[in-house]
């Protein structure tokens, strides 16, 4: 009786948990102190991780309301959550929060990255189907047939019990994977259709290109199934476009070898080829990616690889860690199979050093007050360890740096004639760091005097909050006056 008792004490425990959650127009209010119950109370959550002077996030808060509102009024499963992440950090940092909003979906309390749109209605339909089944039930030959023949890759799942461990795996990882189409069955005409000729769990990719086909070996985890999917998804040598980008940049394979070339360059064909052969070898390795540099939309590619026109065609190797994407520069651009090889094989024995970009430095680099850091004078200027120095890393087309320009040029100007202060800037579309990751624009830094510790700044945006993050001891400061508006 006592074990009766319980239960009904333990649900309404839960629920009571999530009645004391506050709410905004529909949106569940999270903190240090109830983020948790949320997540444990709730099978599906989407929760915006925000900062009160984004504009992007203001921008999404009223269809965010919005969608939250419609799912309430149609009893959906699925809550709009948000988080302060500038006040409650614990959660932004345990969830590698990097810019701002960041979105993540919970679902049974498992995070996963969200990658829907930005308006109501597309918010409605990305949760709605990631609450739904994570793959199609194929129970029926025809069923599977129709499944394989209307896409160009699909993973399909053979179980003879739906809730074994690798049955249960292959739903999770169905459920993570952003891109591919995945199906389940029991169905023995099915094993026979595809030749899975045992009962013992199998993972099969079909795809109409290369192979045309690929079988998961060994063990079927989510991690298993998620390591060969990424290997396998995509051809040897995929080209990139707005639509394979994510699959590229997010997917499980970290290293990416990118052959820079127009594809109407005379040699496109044969340099193609030559990256295939050796592409075979780095599968679920190194990925192989052609970027079309005729192509408008791809110029902000080369122009991050700081590639200048008259090295197309030209190649370089990423290697993505969680806080940094690293980039490394061939001594050799040779685009022939001798010298892919011999570039990666340095790469795997740790031979190279990533490539930084840096701009060189302007004759007139310190003459307002506002100085000009490059990756030649960063050190000296902003690890000076008798002054405290703020520095704006920024990049031309950013609109929110923009906005912020006339503030720091006047935030220059308080602080010109002060001996312990210096206000920089520092274009990181020219220059990379390798002591400082900048992973959003505009990102404000401290390195303050003594051991130059670095501070992040993520305060207000208006003169008098920069002033007084600068001068927390002092009640005044000699400054212009400026209008409070924040950005």
């Amino acid at each position: 009786m006592l074990l009766f008792a319980f239960i009904p004490l333990a649900l309404l425990s839960v629920a009571a948990a999530e009645d004391d959650i506050p709410l905004e127009e529909g949106v569940l209010v999270l903190g240090d102190d109830n983020f948790q119950a949320a997540i444990d109370a709730n099978q599906f959550v989407l929760v915006e991780f925000y900062a009160p002077w984004c504009g992007h996030c203001k921008s999404l808060a009223p269809e965010y309301a919005k969608a939250a509102q419609a799912l309430a009024e149609d009893n959906s499963e699925v809550k709009l959550a948000k988080v302060d992440a500038t006040i409650h950090k614990k959660w932004a940092e345990k969830f590698e929060v990097r810019g701002f909003p960041t979105l993540k979906f919970f679902k049974n309390g498992v995070p996963q990255e969200y990658s829907g749109g930005r308006t109501a209605d597309t918010i409605i339909e990305w949760v709605e189907k990631k609450s739904g089944p994570a793959a199609r039930d194929l129970a029926t030959k025809e069923a599977a047939v129709a499944f394989v023949e209307a896409n160009k890759v699909v993973v399909i799942g053979f179980f003879t019990d739906l809730e074994s461990a690798e049955a249960l795996a292959f739903n999770t990882a169905a459920d993570l994977d952003e891109n591919a189409k995945y199906g389940i069955t029991t169905s023995e005409e099915v094993f026979e259709e595809y030749e899975v000729t045992d009962k013992t769990p199998a993972v099969v990719l079909f795809k109409k290109f290369d192979e045309g086909k690929n079988v998961l070996e060994g063990d079927i985890t989510k991690e298993s199934i998620a390591t060969f999917v990424s290997a396998n998804y995509l051809p040897l040598v995929v080209d990139f476009t707005s639509e394979t980008a994510p699959m590229i940049f997010q997917g499980a394979i970290k290293s990416h070898l990118l052959v820079f070339v127009p594809a109407t360059h005379e040699k496109y064909d044969g340099i193609v080829e030559e990256a295939t052969k050796v592409a075979k070898d780095y599968k679920g390795e190194v990925l192989f990616v052609t970027i079309d540099t005729a192509v408008k939309d791809n110029a902000r590619v080369t122009e991050f690889f700081g590639i200048e026109e008259t090295e197309i065609p030209t190649f370089r190797l990423t290697a993505t860690t969680p806080n940094d994407m690293l980039k490394y520069k061939p001594e050799s651009e040779e685009l022939n199979e001798e010298n892919f090889r011999a570039f990666l094989e340095k790469f795997k024995a740790g031979e190279l050093k990533p490539h930084l970009k840096s701009q060189a430095l302007p004759e007139d680099w310190d003459a307002q007050p506002v100085k000009i850091l490059v990756g030649s004078n960063f050190e000296e200027i902003a690890l000076d360890a008798t002054k405290d120095v703020l520095v704006e890393f920024y990049a031309p087309w950013c609109g929110h740096c923009k906005q912020l320009v006339p503030i720091w040029d006047k935030l220059g100007e308080a602080f010109e004639d002060n001996e312990k202060v210096v206000i920089a800037k520092m274009d990181m579309t020219v220059n990379e760091l390798e002591s400082v990751k900048v992973s959003g624009f505009p990102t404000i830094k401290l390195f303050s005097a003594g051991g130059n510790k670095e501070v992040d700044y993520d305060g207000g945006r208006t003169l008098e909050e920069f002033i007084k993050f600068l001068t927390p001891d002092e009640e005044e400061v000699d400054k212009p006056t400026v209008e409070k508006d924040e950005l």
